[in-house]
């Protein structure tokens, strides 16, 4: 009886996990045929501490195969994902990591190659990433996991959040959750080429 029932849940698992990665690549198909994309992106700093979040226009853009960049104010404030890099730029000064070293980062690096790739990259197998589908857009939680407590501590970032428009393939949203606040960037008037 057992055994009937984890076959069961396993199976279970294994359908949810499919029909997940198909509404993805539903989600990201636009991407298939896209070289660049680019978009306007806003920024919202929030502290909890602080009464008024910091705002801030910028610029995203997304090439395939593994490159996404977030530019503020000019480049003095930036987020770049080439690969396993990863550069963080906050007033000047930058800051780079590796998925390989960093293994809050891996997740999010794999879970971008495949909306670069229009979904071919399987995401079905992230243990740290769940999905939500609410009306026309798709909701990717990834909560990295730490392999210790001191790992835990110096973890940047809590979770990230990405919101897709499932009938334009628009990424909405990215929020980077973090102890005290966010920072989140919203997106539009987006141009595939």
């Amino acid at each position: 009886m057992k055994r009937l029932f984890l076959l069961l849940a396993l199976l279970c698992q294994l359908t949810i996990s499919v029909a997940q990665q198909a509404d993805f690549q539903k989600a990201v198909a636009k991407y298939k045929t896209a070289k660049t994309v680019t978009a306007t992106a806003t920024k919202t700093s929030h502290k909890n501490a602080v009464a008024n979040d910091a705002v801030s226009k910028g610029t995203l853009l997304m090439k395939a195969p593994a490159e996404v960049s977030i530019t503020m104010e000019g480049g003095k404030d930036q987020l770049l994902m080439q690969g396993s890099t990863f550069t963080m730029t906050v007033k000047g000064k930058k800051h780079t990591t590796s998925s390989e070293k960093n293994t809050q980062f891996r997740s999010f690096q794999t879970v971008f190659e495949s909306i670069l790739s229009g979904g071919a990259k399987d995401i079905s197998k992230l243990g740290d990433l769940t999905t939500s589908k609410q009306g026309n857009t798709l909701q990717l939680t990834i909560t990295p996991q730490a392999d210790s407590k001191k790992a835990a501590r110096r973890m940047m970032f809590s979770s990230f959040v990405l919101t897709i428009d499932t009938k334009t393939s628009e990424l909405k949203s990215l929020r980077m959750n973090e102890r005290g606040g966010y920072t989140e960037y919203t997106f539009s008037g987006y141009q595939f080429k």
